[in-house]
């Protein structure tokens, strides 16, 4: 392990993966610090989603270190067990249960750690309830608590299902392109939501809005043909010649 990878909440390290012979990671190395919200950016083919699963054991690297809380080899762990250790990814089609109320999809999340079957008919408790309310307000859902999933827009579809990844209590959030396919209204909602969850989690957005991107106000990777073109603020990579060729144009 190297000694720069103590005390960060991800830590990767020449990673590189290749499929067909196609390398979709390129010794790809970087660092996310407990607390951090981080913006991942780049064009297509640029290696965002491979990154993200190599991280969360989808893909195994071919070479590399990927370290979680600084000493955690997640190459040594699979999907579940990394999911368990604290790292939540969400997708970007939300995936929630469409017949069920806003607040059972919730307490079905907070109820994970059981069989199938009991956390379709588990009770939340009193504590349970609590944390639900708060899941809720974080969300911005609490008017809707009881009606279906499926009567959601988009967008709130999006929140709910970042509030089943926190009642899972992660460590490291990784999102993907939460505001595709949302209003402005919604899109400005959830950097909000995002902002305040990173208060008390790490996350890590990947994103093609750049408005969006500017809204999270944080450090921005920018990927291109799976390693690490440019980082710092969004001035910053948007000022950079070699990112304006690959993926801003003029």
């Amino acid at each position: 392990m190297s000694p720069s990878a103590s005390g960060s909440i991800l830590y990767l390290d020449g990673v590189t993966v290749s499929f067909d012979g196609f390398r979709a990671l390129n010794g790809l190395s970087f660092v996310i610090e407990p607390g951090e919200l981080r913006a991942i950016i780049g064009p297509n083919g640029a290696g965002k989603t491979t990154m993200m699963d190599v991280i969360t054991g989808k893909t195994k690297p071919d070479s590399g270190d990927i370290f979680f809380e600084g000493t955690i080899d997640l190459r040594r762990y699979d999907e579940a067990s990394i999911a368990s250790l604290g790292i939540g990814r969400k997708f970007q089609k939300p995936t929630v249960f469409d017949n069920h109320s806003v607040e059972g999809n919730l307490a079905m999340a907070l109820a994970a750690n059981r069989s199938p079957f009991a956390a379709l008919f588990h009770r939340p408790t009193e504590a349970e309830r609590g944390r639900l309310s708060e899941l809720l307000e974080t969300i911005g859902l609490t008017r809707q608590a009881a009606d279906p999933a499926g009567d959601l827009s988009h967008g709130q579809k999006q929140w709910l299902e970042i509030g089943m990844l926190l009642a899972q209590d992660p460590k490291l959030l990784l999102v993907d392109e939460p505001a595709a396919g949302m209003t402005d209204a919604e899109t400005e909602a959830t950097a909000v939501l995002l902002k305040q969850i990173a208060r008390d989690h790490s996350v890590v957005v990947v994103e093609h809005d750049m408005t969006f991107v500017r809204d999270l106000g944080c450090k921005v990777t920018v990927l291109h043909e799976g390693s690490v073109l440019a980082e710092g603020s969004l001035d910053q990579v948007s000022a950079d010649e070699r990112v304006i060729e690959v993926y801003l144009g003029r």
